[in-house]
């Protein structure tokens, strides 16, 4: 017997009427378990890649592509030679070289401490902060005259409007290699600096980062002109990263970090990928239970068939036809209730993105709807999983259909 017979088997006993009432109730169950498992299962995940996918643009308008840091300590010597061959390297768009520390920033009678960094000309290059202007502009004036660049939870700590303010906010800096002197206050440079605009990322970013001149920077830290805290760089295409990476290495040696965009967020990232498989195995369980449906249907179905596997027995089909047809069978439930499944997700994703039919509360996004984001991966492994766990199910009804219509037959 052929596929296209055992095929035309088990779409016959899946249609027929059924004796006993039950059987058909149990396989709809069955298949209606299937339906809301599938579709559950891709919608989930597709809220997870759409909120991973958020998540990345807003972080990717912050970190570079690939940042250099020192391996031990916060000062990273990098000569001007150094500088001139990282630039020059095969697949490097720019290279932007920074320092950062705590500072603490006082408006009169209101006060915050916050990340400042100092940065050169070429950051808008390799960082997308200045894409993400709330208001005024990206100017972090010279090292005679700092401008500064407000993330706006900083901008709203000391009561400020960054592109209207016309008075210079207090910027107090350590003092590089001092000792703890008496009075805590010789130990930090006090200087003033103007509010030239802000930034709205994401909240992590706009409460604790404030942009400045890199020259000014090393002036009131008093870093030497080879010292830096950081050098970010931008690549042309980011899927030679790693390759960029291993060639820079091999200039610098050892003493620091190399790191791409990923590597800067391991635990972020690493967070996201884990929820996203544990919520993938806690609704698989709904596809398991639909199995134990499925193999009371399928059980049923064997009782009632007993005649027809002896005839076809009979008939010269041996119990590897009977097991083949029962097993069919059971891939047809799966099919039937997975396409039904992504279907029905198909329809729930479109009247999402089109309708925003859940929205998200609170002011502090940039969407107001949860963001959904179909893969293609997403969907093998769902039907993959649905079909291992009908496979499954359905063995043990076909073993037994096999085995009792070889017990029928001797009787």
């Amino acid at each position: 017997m052929n596929f296209s017979q055992i095929s035309t088997f088990s779409w016959r006993y899946f249609k027929a009427k059924k004796s006993t009432n039950a059987i058909n109730i149990i396989s709809w169950v069955s298949v209606s378990a299937i339906i809301v498992g599938t579709a559950s299962l891709i919608i989930i995940l597709s809220a997870f890649n759409g909120f991973e996918s958020l998540v990345k643009s807003l972080y990717s308008s912050y970190y570079a592509d690939i940042k250099i840091r020192p391996a031990k300590g916060k000062v990273l010597v990098l000569s001007e030679a150094q500088f001139h061959l990282i630039r020059n390297k095969s697949g490097v768009q720019a290279v932007s070289l920074g320092i950062e520390e705590k500072a603490l920033l006082q408006n009169e009678s209101l006060q915050t401490i916050v990340n400042l960094k100092g940065v050169d000309s070429q950051y808008v290059a390799v960082s997308g902060v200045s894409g993400q202007l709330y208001r005024g502009n990206f100017n972090t004036g010279t090292s005679e005259k700092p401008g500064l660049v407000l993330g706006v939870g900083v901008e709203q700590a000391l009561g400020i409007v960054s592109d209207r303010s016309l008075f210079p906010i207090s910027v107090y800096l350590p003092k590089k290699g001092t000792s703890l002197p008496t009075n805590p206050l010789e130990a930090l440079s006090v200087a003033s600096a103007y509010p030239r605009g802000s930034f709205a990322i994401q909240s992590e970013f706009d409460n604790k980062f404030v942009f400045t001149d890199l020259g000014f920077m090393k002036s009131y830290l008093n870093y030497s002109k080879d010292e830096y805290s950081y050098v970010e760089l931008s690549v042309a295409n980011y899927n030679k990263v790693a390759e960029i990476k291993k060639s820079i290495a091999d200039v610098l040696g050892a003493g620091y970090l190399i790191e791409d965009r990923y590597e800067q967020n391991k635990t972020l990232y690493a967070t996201i990928r884990l929820e996203k498989f544990a919520i993938y195995g806690i609704f698989s369980l709904i596809l398991i239970v639909a199995a134990f449906n499925m193999i009371g249907a399928l059980s049923m179905l064997v009782l009632e068939k007993k005649k027809d596997i002896q005839i076809l027995q009979a008939m010269g089909a041996d119990s590897g036809v009977i097991r083949k047809i029962f097993l069919a069978e059971g891939v047809l439930l799966a099919f039937i209730g997975t396409a039904s499944g992504i279907v029905l997700s198909l329809l729930i994703y479109y009247l999402q993105v089109t309708y925003k039919l859940v929205p998200l509360q609170g002011a502090s996004f940039l969407i107001d709807y949860y963001p959904v984001k179909l893969v293609t991966t997403d969907f093998i492994a769902v039907v993959s999983t649905v079909f291992l766990i009908g496979i499954t199910a359905s063995w043990f009804p076909a073993a037994r259909a096999a085995k009792q219509g070889i017990i029928e037959l001797h009787s």
